[in-house]
């Protein structure tokens, strides 16, 4: 499949273009569908875009959010993707969307897993939207080199739902979305800022192995075509 390339002067334009560009397809699903949802990533990247979207006047009341993959912490770690998306984007007119965490207060991740996955379950696939981050080692969602699930994450036969994750460059155990549950979204966008992304992502463009820049299994393997979102 092919991706494409969306190059902004800054991370201000990109927000608002980025911005634009969800709430037309959140908008279209409730048109169709009566409702919409909406996958995102953690990190430092997307605040200023979550924080645009956050005031798009949506009916927000009919969108789900939910996370692309979260750590196994309390929502009030400061490590938490779901602090981060109620503080920047569940907000302003988007604090009346319906907020679906991945993070479950059990001992195990395993059964935390089991649990997200029957939860985020009444998701009507596909997604309208997803957007993905990557890191400088490749990975994205929690698709981490060297992870101890990684090829049953990727792997296009695992059903939709909730994996978990551990990896050495991780931190504490994940919980993520697998392949087959994000790369047919009506919107796929992966969001980078920098030229060390950049560089990253010509590397991940380049022949090499999916295990080693998982980032590859989206954009060779995605159903809908990644839209790339990138500013220096």
């Amino acid at each position: 499949m092919t991706s494409r390339l969306h190059t902004f002067a800054n991370g201000a334009e990109l927000a608002e273009n980025l911005a634009d560009a969800v709430a037309v397809a959140l908008a279209a699903g409730i048109a169709a569908r009566g409702k919409a949802s909406l996958a995102v990533s953690g990190g430092s990247t997307p605040k200023t875009f979550f924080r645009t979207l956050s005031t798009r006047p949506l009916d927000w009341t009919k969108v789900i959010v939910t996370l692309v993959d979260e750590r196994f912490v309390p929502a009030d770690n400061p490590r938490s993707n779901h602090l981060l998306v109620a503080e920047n984007l569940l907000r302003d007119a988007a604090a009346d969307a319906v907020f679906l965490p991945l993070y479950q207060p059990v001992d195990d991740v395993e059964i935390a897993a089991a649990i997200a996955s029957k939860e985020v379950a009444e998701i009507e696939p596909p997604f309208d939207v997803v957007i993905l981050g990557m890191g400088n080692d490749g990975h994205t969602a929690s698709f981490f080199p060297g992870g101890n699930n990684l090829e049953r994450a990727i792997d296009p036969k695992t059903p939709r739902g909730i994996v978990t994750m551990e990896a050495q460059d991780a931190g504490e155990p994940r919980l993520t979305f697998t392949f087959a549950s994000l790369e047919d979204a009506r919107l796929l966008v992966l969001h980078i800022e920098g030229e060390a992304k950049k560089t990253v992502l010509d590397q991940a463009l380049a022949d090499g192995d999916e295990r080693d820049m998982p980032i590859r299994a989206m954009l060779r393997r995605a159903s809908t075509p990644v839209d790339i979102y990138w500013a220096p």
